[in-house]
């Protein structure tokens, strides 16, 4: 009796130490996360790209319980921070933010890497570009800025975030579509070039409105226009290039990604936490304080919409002459 009355006691122990001090299940040994989580940002502190993923990181840390530190990988038009993605340890505790530039680098023999070498996990926001000039320029439309260019070619410089990027490729279609000759202006990332047209050493840039908000709130830039299909809800009175002729509609994108092999289940619970991070009433009006229009989608619909992007980029690329 007394040998299987201490068996019975130290059965009892022994589930306790099961229990945490609260009472609750302690968390079994191989529970993700158990660790920091490393974020990659293949752009610069400052830019649209940065802010979006730091909002989105801080409101996702408290579903996943653990700290997310954001790491800005630059350089190369953001083929280094793609790279690092790919190739990072596929743990789970490194996840990065790929952005349009992975679907316009490999057109031009930049990366020998593609879309298809990720493993999806939610697209975050697309943002439409800017026309956006120096405060006291002397243009104050779309019309009046292709005028302007028209009469001084070669002349007019404007910014982009990297050669081959979003942006310069929005610059490209810009110039194409209304005939323009100007010179483009690269930067890494697009934060430089916003401070760059507001300082007046270029004349202009073709950058999302979260990337000149701060310059636009300050009275040291304007917009011209947004190659969007309606006016920006917090700037009404922006117009967009279709209403002043300009049938020119362009858009960036930024979602999430892991590099190819993360176990299923650990994808999973990532998935889970920034889904729930992108539905939270904090994110969104983070979101809306920085101008991002937030457009999510799960792991089947990016991993589509990845390949149609692709496809789609690839051909304007060719249309404007960035490719053979």
């Amino acid at each position: 009796m007394k040998k299987i009355l201490a068996v019975s006691v130290a059965a009892v122990l022994s589930a306790g130490l099961l229990l945490s001090c609260n009472g609750k299940p302690a968390k079994k040994a191989n529970a993700f996360p158990t660790k920091g989580i490393t974020m990659i940002c293949p752009w610069g502190a400052g830019g649209g790209t940065d802010a979006v993923l730091r909002a989105l990181c801080s409101t996702a840390e408290k579903y996943l319980g653990q700290t997310i530190t954001v790491e800005n990988k630059t350089g190369g038009a953001g083929a280094i921070g793609h790279a690092a993605i790919k190739d990072a340890k596929p743990d789970g505790y490194t996840v990065g933010m790929i952005t349009f530039e992975l679907n316009s680098l490999p057109q031009q023999g930049l990366i020998d890497f593609t879309y298809a070498d990720y493993d999806p996990l939610i697209r975050v926001n697309a943002d439409a570009a800017t026309l956006t000039v120096k405060a006291d320029a002397p243009y104050n439309s779309v019309a009046e800025f292709v005028d302007y260019c028209k009469a001084h070619p070669g002349e007019v410089s404007i910014g982009n975030s990297a050669p081959g990027s979003v942006w310069h490729i929005g610059a490209g279609l810009l110039a194409d579509k209304t005939g323009i000759d100007v010179k483009h202006i690269p930067f890494e990332g697009a934060a430089g070039a916003v401070t760059a047209v507001a300082g007046g050493h270029i004349q202009a840039v073709a950058v999302s409105l979260a990337e000149v908000k701060s310059q636009l709130d300050a009275g040291n830039v304007k917009v011209l226009g947004v190659m969007d299909a309606k006016r920006p809800d917090a700037y009404p009175n922006i117009k967009t290039f279709n209403e002043q002729g300009f049938g020119i509609e362009y858009y960036t994108w930024r979602g999430l990604a892991l590099p190819k092999g993360v176990d299923p289940a650990i994808k999973a619970v990532l998935v889970d936490a920034f889904t729930k991070a992108e539905n939270d009433p904090d994110f969104i009006e983070k979101a809306k304080n920085l101008n991002l229009n937030l457009a999510y989608q799960n792991p089947d619909d990016y991993a589509a919409f990845l390949k149609s992007n692709f496809e789609d980029v690839t051909a304007t690329m060719k249309a404007i002459g960035l490719t053979d």
